[in-house]
């Protein structure tokens, strides 16, 4: 092996000849060698077409390397994935977080003494200070004018506006600083210094966000001063109580006009209007007898009971009577006159409408002893003048239509067992106004998710613990709907009317009279209630809410955060119609 390693040797050495030196070449291997230069001048050929080859795949590569990175940057956004990389030092603790949060809390706090700061520079100084947030405000609570002396001051309605949204944005940085300090409360206690008192501090400057709304102080009234043997008939068919009371208080605006006495229907014929109004309350505010009770009327007609004209507002049906309420009435023992709309083009009219006291008058001015001017719910009479607080009738108390003695102690003795002073009503319209409201141009039927995020914003608003709630929803909705209405982490109370129960004494009177358990008691109990609440959130569309809000307007305790629910909002889901 060696040997065979050393003449391999021997002939490389031999292979090579120096640069100096020329041999002849022999005609073989001439031969060969040309064949050596012929495979030598081949490979270079295909070296260098190959090499070509590949230079052009280079750069088609670096053209095309930088689109694909750019496509797939904008496809996949690596931006954001760069972005959200932290880079975490080996030498960065905890504490470094603690201390950061820390420095959020000071420049947090520095901020709301800002906040308060310019707030107090909103606060009337020479007025009368406004009710407190945390309790309701006082009756005899008055509006004060704000005297400006700086260029640019906003006016007293923008004014408000302003003040409530810093006081939002003061709670907000509240909220804030309450998260921020939660992580370190049980590892300093120091920290519980920091002034958590920022309800009370605001209240003891006067703020009012959801403070009363101020009565207006001058009110368009008319004179109620009937002749004593002229009576209107009041007759309200449409709907249910609430329809009625609204039709009622339309009759009495007419019997205004016309100079009569209004006539309460039989509750044969309608509701029992002594269980659930004061009747005698509407006489003794205008100091004179300008409703009857349909017994009374009976007495004073000496039994020949008749009405002796119908002048119909409605014309299609005229005075919206039909054929079994024609007969009710004369069932009664009721003689019946002619009966004639006062408008008979309105019949083809889909939409009442607007009237004004020139186009009343001529039209039901009568010197019959009995009319008729028939339902009233649909009818549009002046109706800023009929809907403002108080009515349209000039008189001595704060509203003239209201609940009966037995029924406001009974709302005063629930709100004191259950309530207290501070709380906000919700009536929460569900049965059937799914399809009521969904056939509307703007459904007025929410989520139950939805809704309860609109309430708790108001709860936040009010600063109110509780809430009545006044529905009709089943057990499920209500349940769900407690379930969600939650404000900084606690529930807060949806308080039902409950069943009677004889241990407890808040329904006693009720019972005592024999008209617990009525449901137009009960209904008119639920109002009253809610009319009585420091905020009261109502269902658009529903006149129950309507009248709550009368009441409210009339008694003086309507708020500037009163409101429909989800007002301006549509239903994040509608159903399909029919």
């Amino acid at each position: 092996m060696v040997r065979e390693a050393s003449s391999d040797e021997e002939d490389d050495n031999q292979a090579l000849v120096p640069e100096h030196e020329v041999k002849p070449l022999s005609p073989r291997h001439n031969q060969s060698q040309f064949g050596a230069l012929e495979i030598v001048n081949g490979l270079r050929v295909r070296i260098s077409r190959r090499l070509r080859y590949r230079r052009w795949q280079w750069y088609l590569l670096a053209i095309c390397l930088p689109l694909v990175l750019i496509l797939v940057f904008f496809s996949l956004d690596l931006g954001r994935l760069f972005r959200g990389i932290t880079i975490i030092h080996a030498d960065s603790p905890g504490d470094r977080m603690r201390e950061a949060e820390l420095r959020a809390l000071f420049l947090l706090r520095n901020q709301e003494l800002g906040l308060l700061h310019l707030w107090n520079q909103t606060v009337p100084r020479s007025s009368a200070p406004l009710p407190s947030i945390t309790s309701p405000p006082s009756n005899n609570s008055s509006s004060a004018t704000v005297k400006a002396d700086l260029p640019g001051t906003p006016v007293p309605g923008s004014l408000e506006e302003f003040r409530s949204a810093l006081l939002e944005q003061i709670k907000l940085n509240k909220q804030i600083q309450a998260a921020l300090l939660s992580p370190h409360r049980a590892r300093n206690a120091s920290l519980e210094s920091v002034d958590d008192n920022v309800d009370a501090y605001l209240s003891g400057t006067g703020v009012g966000v959801c403070r009363k709304v101020d009565r207006p102080a001058d009110r368009r009234t008319i004179e109620w001063k009937p002749k004593k043997d002229r009576f209107l008939f009041a007759i309200c068919l449409s709907g249910q109580m609430s329809n009625h009371l609204m039709c009622l208080e339309k009759h009495m605006f007419f019997a205004a006009l016309l100079g009569r006495v209004l006539v309460f229907p039989s509750h044969k014929l309608d509701y029992d209007y002594s269980q659930v109004l004061d009747i005698n309350h509407i006489n003794q505010c205008l100091g004179r007898e300008v409703v009857i009770s349909y017994d009374d009327f009976v007495v004073k007609m000496k039994n020949k009971l008749k009405i002796d004209r119908f002048i119909c507002y409605i014309a299609n049906p005229p005075c919206y009577l039909d054929e079994e309420h024609i007969k009710r009435l004369k069932n009664l023992g009721i003689s019946l006159g002619k009966i004639e709309a006062a408008w008979p083009e309105d019949a083809k009219l889909r939409v009442q409408k607007k009237r004004v006291v020139a186009d009343i008058m001529p039209k039901f001015s009568s010197d019959d002893e009995v009319i008729a001017i028939g339902d009233m719910f649909y009818a549009d009479v002046e109706e800023e003048w009929v809907m403002q607080p108080g009515g349209p009738i000039g008189h001595k108390c704060k509203a003239l239509i209201q609940p009966n003695k037995l029924i406001l102690l009974t709302a005063q003795r629930f709100v004191q067992t259950f309530l207290g002073s501070n709380f906000i009503a919700l009536h929460f319209r569900r049965h059937g106004f799914l399809k009521f409201c969904n056939v509307k141009k703007e459904s007025c039927f929410y989520p139950i998710p939805q809704a309860a995020e609109c309430i708790v914003r108001v709860v936040e608003r009010a600063n109110a613990p509780v809430i009545f709630l006044s529905t009709d929803a089943g057990e499920s909705e209500a349940n769900l709907l407690q379930s969600l209405v939650v404000l900084d982490n606690k529930l807060i109370p949806l308080v039902k009317r409950p069943n009677h129960n004889s241990v407890e004494k808040w329904d006693a009177l009720l019972y005592r009279n024999h008209i617990g358990g009525d449901p137009q008691v009960e209904a008119m109990l639920d109002k009253t209630i809610s009319a009585m609440s420091t905020v009261f959130i109502g269902a658009s569309g529903s006149t129950f809410t309507e009248d709550i809000l009368r009441l409210r307007r009339g008694w003086g305790v309507a708020s500037h955060c009163d409101e429909y629910l989800c007002k301006d909002e549509l239903p994040n889901f509608i159903a399909e119609t029919e």
